[in-house]
C-alpha cells in the first residue's frame, strides 16, 4: 500500500492566497500584504539562486492545483506550445510590468494631489469595477489607498488569468507564464552563470 506523503506547513499557504482576495474585497488596504508575494520570491532567488518560492511556497499555485486537481475543475490539457516560448513569457513580463508602473504613476498623482483616489478595481486592465465599499478613509494619505486599489487590481487580474488557464489546461498552467516566475528564473540563471567559474567543467 502506497504511503501518503505527510503534509508540511507550507502546503497550506493556499489558505493565505484565498484569504488575501477575501480581505481585499472588504478592506482594500489589505492589498498591501500582496507585496510579500512580490518581494519574497525575489529575495529567495537572489539569495539562494533557486525558484524555491515557486516550487514550494506559492499559495496561488497551490490553490490552482487544489481546485484543478482535487476538485476536478481542470480539463488537464497541455498548455499551447507558444505560451511556453521565451517570446511569449518575456513579452507578457514586459507588458505586466508596464501595467504595474502605470499603476505606480497613478499612485504618484494621488500623492502629488493632482487627482483623487479612484475607488475602483481594474480587471484585466480594461474593466473598471466599482469597489467603493472597501475604503472609507483612513489616517493614511489617500495615495496609500490608491496604491492598494491598483495593486489589488494586479493581483486579482493575475488570479483570474491563472484560474482561466487552470480550467482550460492543466491546473498549474499559470506557472508557465507567471511574470514573477519568469523574473525569478532570469535572476536564477544570471546568478548561477555568474557563480560558475569561466572555463570550468563539471564531471
Amino acid at each position: 500500500m502506497k504511503r501518503q506523503k505527510q503534509k508540511k506547513w507550507y502546503d497550506y499557504l493556499w489558505i493565505l492566497s484565498l484569504a488575501y482576495l477575501i480581505l481585499g474585497f472588504f478592506n482594500i488596504l489589505f492589498a498591501w500584504l500582496g507585496l510579500l508575494c512580490f518581494f519574497i520570491p525575489l529575495i529567495i532567488s537572489v539569495w539562494k539562486g533557486t525558484k524555491g518560492y515557486c516550487n514550494r511556497y506559492c499559495g496561488r499555485g497551490q490553490l490552482f492545483g487544489l481546485l484543478g486537481g482535487r476538485f476536478g475543475l481542470s480539463r488537464r490539457k497541455d498548455i499551447p506550445s507558444f505560451m511556453k516560448t521565451r517570446l511569449f513569457r518575456y513579452g507578457f513580463l514586459v507588458f505586466f510590468f508596464a501595467m504595474f508602473f502605470f499603476m505606480l504613476w497613478n499612485t504618484y498623482l494621488v500623492f502629488a494631489g493632482v487627482q483623487n483616489v479612484n475607488q475602483a478595481v481594474t480587471l484585466l486592465w480594461t474593466f473598471r469595477l466599482p469597489w467603493h465599499w472597501a475604503y472609507h478613509g483612513t489616517l493614511f494619505h489617500p495615495g496609500v489607498a490608491q496604491f492598494a486599489f491598483g495593486f489589488y487590481s494586479v493581483m486579482l487580474t493575475s488570479t483570474v488569468l491563472g484560474f482561466a488557464t487552470m480550467i482550460l489546461f492543466k491546473p498549474r498552467s499559470w506557472c508557465v507564464y507567471c511574470p514573477m516566475g519568469t523574473m525569478t528564473q532570469l535572476i536564477c540563471t544570471a546568478k548561477n552563470s555568474k557563480g560558475a567559474a569561466p572555463g570550468s567543467r563539471t564531471s
